[in-house]
């Protein structure tokens, strides 16, 4: 699905990745967070080949799939804090820093609702914050604001930009021309792999 994939990223970089259905993005996405095997290449993230250290070189990747990958029958607040826990994020740290990230994505009010009576909108921004909660150094977004209103999709740029500025470096996948635009630095166009 992918070849010939010639990618690097400066720390602090907010790069689009850009691509038709079907052009690897995904896949891309999928070989940096170990779920899919490269049959070759070389792979590093942050300094650290994934192949030799895979464990090591994803302990600063936070990751939001294009997929909603969580239990639906859980309550809000408890899937940021068990995160944190897997982490080694202690619980008091982990309930401190769900509820930071549960205000600034405006789901407070959600906290104790469990993830099905959620609206689309809501669940993308609880992966968001899901993946945020160990505050990641690198951080994979796969559609992040598929199905998210114009408001809440408006708040979420801010916050990852803000996020950027911070010195997190992000890699969006994206089909919204207007989204590159306005959050990218650069961005690269993968075709057919």
């Amino acid at each position: 699905a992918v070849k010939g994939i010639d990618l690097e990223l400066a720390e602090g970089e907010l790069v689009s990745l850009i691509g038709a259905n079907g052009a690897g993005k995904s896949t891309l996405v999928g070989i940096l967070t170990g779920l899919v095997k490269k049959t070759e290449g070389k792979v590093k993230i942050l300094g650290t080949d994934i192949d030799e250290f895979p464990e090591e070189s994803r302990e600063g990747l936070g990751v939001v799939p294009q997929e909603l990958n969580f239990n639906i029958f859980e309550k809000i607040e408890n899937i940021l804090i068990n995160q944190a826990g897997y982490h080694g994020i202690p619980r008091s740290k982990g309930i401190q820093r769900a509820e930071e990230l549960l205000q600034l994505l405006d789901l407070w009010d959600k906290r104790r609702q469990e993830v099905r009576y959620l609206s689309g909108g809501m669940k993308r921004r609880l992966m968001l914050a899901r993946a945020l909660v160990h505050k990641p150094r690198l951080l994979l977004l796969d559609e992040p604001t598929v199905g998210i209103d114009i408001t809440a999709r408006k708040n979420t740029w801010d916050y990852l930009r803000q996020l950027n500025r911070e010195g997190t470096t992000i890699l969006l996948t994206s089909h919204n021309l207007e989204e590159v635009e306005q959050l990218c630095h650069s961005a690269a166009m993968i075709h057919k792999g």
